[in-house]
């Protein structure tokens, strides 16, 4: 029986990492994936490892581990060294004392099988099939956030969502900031499910909760990191307070999938425009209240955007850029 591992920090897990375990998985009856997380790495080793256990979820013959271990007793370096390669064969061979293959894209991997007196196979050393690494995709998201798979797109996702009262403009400086930054959009599920502001059900707000969710879940797997969301699940839980004095019960994973890295509240200070579909003009202001109450409540942070329209654009490219800058640096 052919017994083989893969490690790595995976930090993040890519495509190359995962073409190397599919490539591992020819190779043996059984394998195991070790995922090596120094205590100071920000990413925790239990994300690192559902990404791969996520990515992999039908393959029977897999395992994902985790090293939890400290640098400064076992350094490690990208740069092939038979000290070091020696140190971690050490550790390798009490974890995997009966193993007899290692599978890796880097030079030192042959050191470290032959410390153990094992097989290695080298996968596509030359990065040839998926030009990228763990280091440019942190370093530079926006390029390569083709180069990340499904499971771990959505932790890397910068979500921002517009936020207000009706006629304020939300739908419109959505659509034109997704145009701006050539990024996926999110449009609001209420306006396409309940057609009328003044005539819906409790049953209705449920519909929407889930239909926004998904909708946001769909976008994060798209072709850009960022995502310009046409409000949230705070306000749908507003206007349940607001119409019928209830709470809208949220499952976790709601919160979860629809909570954003930056969120832009539209001031009431610009004209109301009545289309027969939407609360009177006293109404519309009273909603606008009650948003705020439920965002506080629940202790959400927004940035508040006023003024004419150009200028409303102009604040929130100036917001989203600042939260895309401090996101970059992973």
């Amino acid at each position: 029986m052919i017994k083989a591992f893969v490690f790595g920090k995976f930090l993040p897990f890519h495509k190359g990492h995962q073409a190397m375990i599919s490539f591992a998985l020819s190779q043996c009856d059984f394998l195991s994936v070790l995922v090596c997380c120094d205590q100071e790495e920000q990413i925790p080793a239990a994300v690192r490892k559902n990404w791969i256990e996520t990515t992999f979820a039908d393959t029977a013959n897999l395992e994902v581990k985790v090293l939890q271990y400290d640098h400064h007793l076992l350094p490690n370096t990208s740069v092939a060294s038979l000290s070091i390669s020696e140190r971690w064969s050490d550790v390798f061979k009490k974890l995997y004392p009966d193993y007899n293959l290692l599978i890796t894209s880097e030079p030192y991997g042959e050191f470290v099988a032959n410390f153990m007196h094992i097989r290695h196979i080298p996968f596509d050393p030359a990065k040839v099939q998926f030009p990228t690494s763990a280091t440019a995709i942190r370093n530079h998201l926006f390029a390569n956030w083709h180069f990340l798979p499904a499971a771990v797109k959505p932790y890397f996702a910068i979500k921002v969502v517009i936020l207000g009262t009706e006629s304020t403009g939300k739908t419109t400086l959505t659509q034109q900031l997704a145009a701006h930054y050539n990024c996926s959009c999110v449009l609001e599920a209420g306006r396409e499910l309940i057609t009328d502001s003044n005539n819906f059900a409790m049953n209705d707000l449920h519909l929407v909760a889930n239909e926004h969710t998904k909708r946001i879940a769909q976008a994060m797997l798209g072709d850009s990191p960022l995502m310009i969301i046409d409000t949230d699940i705070h306000i749908t839980k507003s206007y349940s307070r607001f119409m019928f004095d209830q709470e809208l019960p949220v499952n976790h994973s709601v919160y979860d999938t629809q909570s954003a890295s930056l969120y832009l509240y539209l001031n009431n200070d610009v004209p109301y425009h009545q289309d027969g579909t939407r609360l009177s003009h006293p109404d519309r202001d009273l909603l606008d209240r009650s948003h705020r109450e439920v965002l506080a409540a629940h202790m959400v942070q927004f940035t508040e955007i006023s003024g004419n329209w150009p200028s409303r654009f102009e604040q929130a490219v100036l917001h989203i850029s600042k939260i895309i800058n401090s996101k970059l640096n992973l």
